[in-house]
């Protein structure tokens, strides 16, 4: 009996303080989560918020604010579209960005494989080179570029804009790309090797379609970042009709500011939002598992 009663006092406090420590884990948690999880309510609640404006109309927005639109108002959109020339701009935001995307990741994949499978001397330093130009500050190469861009001739044109979106892209995506690249067990390269395979073919049949991730990953993060950049458009492009979405949207801002049709603005917003929102709902998962899988090596 006294060695059923030490055994049993002994189990009691372990199992208790097992509890504590759970209570103290989940109690360190909730703050986080509740930050979390009231910024998630106000970003949603947003978006929807700007949704419905966008079909009530003018006197609907100040006099309900809160409430949904009586009858949904589809002339805001048709109006944004054709009238404001958002179709115009959405169609050059789609092509400039797209091709960026695809050119950037064309040409940093190569030089992600290269720089992290390949070992030759400064290889390392080849990569810090890349990765460095993170941190230079763009609005430094304004008047270079400016310079650059209008001796070979591409100055306020979609090329010379894309361009610059390639140029300032590549060094974010070669840091993505090679962090996805080093993770990649050097048994299938090897294994390929034995079966006959080139250099290129190890490349494009083997490591580059387990690198698909992180590939999805670089393209979501390209495509956001330059769908919405504003600062480098506004600087090279003056023509009216090369705008990018961001700079239509700008422009329809402060024409609404003299017309007072805000529920056409609200469309306008909405047309900017819908590509990221679509493309991140159907590439999300694969955004998350390519992140985590290029965090672990």
């Amino acid at each position: 009996m006294d060695s059923e009663g030490s055994i049993s006092s002994i189990k009691q406090p372990v199992a208790r303080s097992s509890f504590v420590d759970k209570v103290k884990k989940w109690a360190s948690l909730v703050p986080s989560y509740l930050i979390l999880g009231l910024w998630s309510l106000f970003t949603v609640f947003s978006i929807l918020w700007v949704i419905a404006s966008s079909f009530k109309t003018n006197r609907e927005l100040f006099t309900a604010v809160w409430s949904l639109p009586s009858a949904f108002q589809i002339e805001n959109y048709i109006k944004a579209w054709t009238t404001v020339k958002m179709g115009q701009y959405f169609s050059n935001s789609l092509i400039v960005v797209l091709a960026s995307v695809f050119i950037v990741l064309f040409l940093s994949a190569p030089v992600s494989y290269i720089l992290t499978r390949v070992k030759f001397k400064g290889s390392g330093l080849l990569l810090l080179i890349f990765t460095a130009g993170i941190g230079i500050p763009v609005q430094l190469l304004y008047i270079p570029l400016f310079i650059l861009l209008t001796q070979i001739g591409v100055i306020n044109s979609l090329w010379g804009l894309g361009l610059l979106y390639v140029s300032l892209s590549i060094p974010f995506t070669v840091f993505i790309l090679s962090g996805f690249f080093a993770s990649l067990p050097k048994e299938l390269e090897e294994a390929a090797t034995i079966d006959g395979c080139t250099d290129f073919q190890v490349y494009w049949k083997v490591l580059l379609p387990l690198a698909s991730p992180g590939l999805i990953t670089a393209a979501i993060f390209n495509f956001i970042f330059l769908w919405n950049e504003y600062q480098i458009a506004l600087v090279f492009i003056n023509d009216p009709d090369l705008r990018t979405l961001p700079l239509g949207l700008y422009a329809l801002s402060n024409a609404m500011q003299y017309t007072g049709d805000w529920v056409g603005l609200m469309a306008g917003v909405v047309i900017i939002m819908v590509p990221t929102i679509i493309l991140y709902t159907i590439l999300s998962e694969k955004m998350i598992a390519g992140i985590t899988m290029g965090s672990v090596k």
